[in-house]
């Protein structure tokens, strides 16, 4: 009896032992896994958000850091000129537990005034050190540096303007030449809060810019030519332009049962969305639609072709005048007043489906439907000027392709928001819609634009 008792306490402690053992063996686990994670050997990474040569007077950039172990634990950016070292930025990041570390990702921006710091112009360096919460390096974690060479420029370019127009008129178009000291990364005209790139011209060191009034201006705001170098540093110089108004013209435009009937059955195709009666559905189209199809020219004027591709003045097409630029239109509806818009282009109507040909040479950038204006074609004559061809039957060109001046594009018709067939042409500057009768003129030309660049 004495021996099966014996041997019942040994085979309990063998249970008990085992269980020991086991929470011994998971204990070790744990803790080379802790320490695995402790002393991860995984360093972070620095991204920066663009590339980095010069710094002028006031500089920035951006970063982000990351580091999906340990997590982050510091960063610090410094500008070292000799033995001169300016911080720029320390930041600690807490650890949140032993277990989640610090936090996996960061982004920073910095902003400093190289003059401020006391630095001088010619060589630095860029230094950018993050570290994370790993153990390893003495605790310290560890370690990514990134060393960046870096030129520090706070001198700002010097503008000189040649040539610029004294007198415009809403819906005028002029432009502005000028030379910059050291070629710039960004430049042009600023007026009011409107800015129209400037392109670099036939001579070493001169740039060119044209820039409009619309056709609702009041006055013509302060203008400057404004240049920035590589640095950022921006240089400023003014010049006067003369406001000269023009007297205002209205049109009174009849809507009537009969023409719903012949126009809304078009834009019902192209706009499904189009609900409620007649006028509802008119009003819809002459307000939204041609918000909509307005920020799509915006869009197209926004990134013209560097070089002049026009020459001399634009062609008009033959035939009668109708609807002049910025004629300000009354609708009237069963006797009454029902909305108010204004026309951006001249109206020529000839024989119905006359041949439509290009005012200039350009680059066809849209050959398609576009709401009110119907069919329409778009040529990028380079350095920010447009032409608009509208209403249009037929296309016979196509996107990306050179139109000759004086090259068939397609016929006249009535598509879109037209009561019969005509051509609508309109001429945009940098996206603004300018009258066309300036650039139908080659005195005009020779006087304000050929004469600015000494041609």
């Amino acid at each position: 009896m004495a021996r099966h008792k014996g041997l019942n306490r040994s085979s309990g402690g063998g249970i008990i032992g085992k269980f020991f053992l086991t929470l011994s063996t998971l204990a070790v686990i744990a803790g080379l896994a802790a320490a695995f994670f402790l002393f991860e050997m995984e360093k972070p990474s620095i991204r920066l958000g663009q590339e980095i040569h010069v710094l002028g007077g006031k500089a920035e950039f951006s970063f982000e850091v990351a580091d999906g172990k340990s997590g982050l634990r510091a960063v610090e950016v410094v500008l070292q000129q000799g033995d001169k070292a300016v911080p720029l930025l320390t930041k600690d990041f807490p650890r949140s537990s032993w277990i989640d570390g610090g936090p996996k990702k960061e982004s920073a921006k910095v902003s400093f005034n190289t003059k401020q710091a006391g630095l001088k112009e010619g060589a630095a360096e860029l230094i950018l050190t993050v570290r994370d919460q790993s153990l390893m390096g003495f605790f310290r974690g560890n370690r990514t540096v990134t060393t960046i060479p870096v030129t520090i420029d706070t001198t700002a370019p010097v503008v000189a303007i040649k040539n610029a127009r004294r007198y415009i008129r809403p819906g005028g178009s002029a432009v502005v030449v000028y030379t910059v000291s050291e070629e710039p990364s960004r430049h042009g005209v600023m007026l009011g809060t409107t800015f129209f790139p400037g392109f670099p011209s036939t001579k070493k060191g001169e740039y060119l810019a044209y820039f409009a009034l619309p056709w609702n201006a009041k006055s013509a705001d302060a203008a400057k030519v404004i240049a920035l170098d590589k640095a950022g540093n921006e240089a400023q110089a003014g010049f006067t332009i003369i406001f000269k108004p023009v007297q205002e013209r209205h049109d009174t435009i009849n809507l009537s049962d009969s023409f719903f009937e012949q126009k809304l059955p078009e834009f019902r195709q192209h706009y499904p969305e189009l609900k409620g009666d007649s006028l509802t559905q008119f009003l819809y189209v002459n307000n939204d639609i041609r918000r909509e199809n307005a920020k799509k020219i915006t869009e197209l004027c926004t990134h013209p072709e560097m070089a002049q591709l026009w020459h001399d003045r634009f062609e008009r097409m033959p035939g009668a005048g109708r609807a002049q630029y910025a004629d300000q239109r009354t609708y009237v509806y069963q006797g009454k007043a029902v909305d108010e818009e204004t026309h951006l282009g001249v109206d020529i109507a000839s024989l119905a489906q006359s041949e439509v040909r290009a005012a200039n040479k350009g680059k066809v950038i849209f050959a398609e439907y576009l709401g009110i204006y119907g069919n329409t074609i778009i040529l990028d004559h380079g350095q920010g000027l447009y032409s608009l061809y509208c209403h249009l039957s037929s296309i016979g060109v196509t996107p990306g392709s050179i139109a000759e001046k004086g090259q068939p594009m397609g016929k006249t018709g009535s598509t879109g928001m037209a009561g019969g067939d005509h051509l609508h042409l309109s001429m945009l500057v940098h996206g603004i819609f300018v009258t066309p009768v300036e650039w139908w003129d080659q005195h005009w030309i020779d006087v304000n634009i050929k004469a600015a660049l000494n041609e």
